[in-house]
């Protein structure tokens, strides 16, 4: 279903966009309602009956208008479907992100869907289910939120930064160690102040709309990387490894920041901590 000529990618977009909306209202309404809870790879890993429910409402409605597409989705891939990242136009979904949030009526709840094609990404819509905010950018058309355009902060002093990041799945002694000491060597730096919001998808578009100036993630996985890093770049920041080279959504890694100088310092400061990587599990 590929248009010819003009723009190939723009009515898978506008149908991303329309499935996003969809499934927030799935979501929206299931919110207040009694769960179905179980878990992953750890306690703090969940998982309910409307992740599998608006994923399987997602993919299977992709399949229908694109059934030559490939797709990754958070959890046919914990189900045992491969995570590889093909030429192939891709959809790469997060049909919840902040499950635990979800579980807990805690309010940041998003569904993401990121778009590649040639192992590159073409767009990213967000949808934070229940404030009703749609995050939406497109390789080289710019990134937005309910319309109005996104534009990231652009400080460079950690002294003067709000830096976001989130726990990961894992807690065993060695990575909560690890993930405690990046924590206290960002605060030994001054900076304004660390958050987890708990949900890495919206953590990322709070960078975009310069409400936080920098997040950096070990544990978070492709389909939470898809859709926010189009956003962030497309609202002028800047999207690395942890290493300070240039990102692998496969890595389960990150930093995103408004601002080259603060990503590459933050980069600088932390402390790896390994959770494998996605197109190897």
């Amino acid at each position: 279903m590929e248009e010819r000529g003009g723009d190939p990618w723009q009515q898978c977009m506008d149908i991303a966009v329309q499935l996003a909306l969809q499934a927030g209202q799935i979501i929206k309404k299931a919110v207040t309602k009694e769960k179905q809870v179980s878990t992953k790879t750890s306690a703090a890993d969940l998982v309910t009956e409307t992740d599998h429910l608006v994923e399987d409402m997602l993919i299977s409605s992709l399949k229908e208008k694109f059934p030559l597409h490939r797709f990754i989705g958070e959890e046919s891939t914990s189900a045992g479907s491969k995570c590889i990242l093909t030429e192939s136009p891709t959809w790469i979904i997060d049909p919840i992100d902040g499950t635990c949030n979800f579980v807990h009526r805690f309010p940041p709840v998003a569904v993401s869907i990121g778009f590649a094609v040639n192992q590159e990404l073409e767009f990213g819509v967000i949808y934070h289910c229940t404030e009703e905010r749609l995050y939406t950018g497109r390789r080289g058309q710019g990134a937005f939120c309910n319309g109005q355009r996104l534009q990231v902060s652009k400080v460079t002093d950690i002294s003067q930064a709000l830096v976001l990041t989130e726990i990961g799945t894992k807690r065993d002694p060695a990575t909560l160690k690890l993930f405690l000491s990046n924590m206290e060597k960002l605060l030994k730096l001054q900076t304004h102040g660390l958050r987890i919001i708990g949900s890495s998808t919206l953590a990322l578009c709070h960078i975009a709309s310069g409400a936080a100036d920098a997040y950096y993630q070990f544990g978070l996985h492709c389909w939470d990387l898809a859709a926010a890093t189009v956003i962030i770049r497309e609202a002028g920041g800047v999207v690395i490894d942890t290493s300070g080279g240039p990102l692998d959504i496969m890595s389960c890694r990150v930093v995103a920041a408004g601002s080259k100088e603060l990503a590459m310092l933050i980069a600088q400061e932390l402390l790896p901590i390994d959770y494998g990587r996605d197109d190897e599990k």
